[in-house]
């Protein structure tokens, strides 16, 4: 009996934004996500996340997909599709950075609570990256700078050196009409935001 090889690894290549997110690149195909993780009527304190990714050169990132995930704002992901329909919560996002004529990712949801599996955790989102060139996808967290206390307090970011700690922290945007927070996420460089091994 012949031993098969492993198959070599290969980059996930320019088109799996576009596969994934079809309404957002205006395919006529439903997009089984969007970038909205929360409707209008959703409980709790509605926000913007918007933001960038940068290449190691810091060139801005036009086919980055991002998928994000957050409990709401009382703490609690959705148990089921009846769950969702009824809050307007979904709890998931996915976004690509190719339509947008900065080619930003603009995330609409409401300010997630302390987990209640993971009370001592500070609120949060986290997200997974996947771009061209990449073998695997990254994953990383969006912690909020108005909660300063919380974010002393948990300890998946005391694990990260007290100087590498803002490349997840949110910004939150003054002199909007709606509350703006700004992440930018940098691939590679000087300031290449902090990824987990998971």
């Amino acid at each position: 009996m012949t031993a098969l090889k492993q198959t070599p690894s290969q980059t996930v290549g320019p088109y799996f934004a576009y596969g994934l997110c079809p309404e957002q690149y205006n395919f006529d195909f439903k997009s089984l996500f969007t970038p909205a993780i929360a409707d209008h009527e959703a409980a709790g304190e509605h926000i913007t996340i918007v933001g960038q990714v940068f290449d190691g050169d810091g060139k801005v990132i036009g086919d980055a997909m991002l998928e994000v995930s957050q409990v709401d704002a009382q703490g609690r992901y959705p148990a089921s599709r009846a769950e969702v329909e009824a809050s307007g919560f979904r709890g998931f996002a996915r976004v690509g950075t190719g339509t947008d004529p900065q080619k930003r990712f603009i995330v609409e949801t409401v300010k997630p609570g302390r987990a209640a599996s993971a009370s001592d955790e500070a609120p949060h989102l986290n997200v997974i990256v996947t771009m061209r060139g990449m073998l695997l996808h990254t994953f990383t967290r969006v912690y909020f700078d108005d909660e300063a206390a919380a974010n002393e307090s948990d300890p998946v970011l005391a694990l990260v050196p007290a100087e590498r700690r803002g490349t997840l922290i949110a910004r939150r945007v003054d002199g909007t009409s709606k509350t703006v927070y700004r992440f930018d996420i940098h691939m590679q460089g000087e300031q290449e935001t902090v990824f987990f091994d998971l």
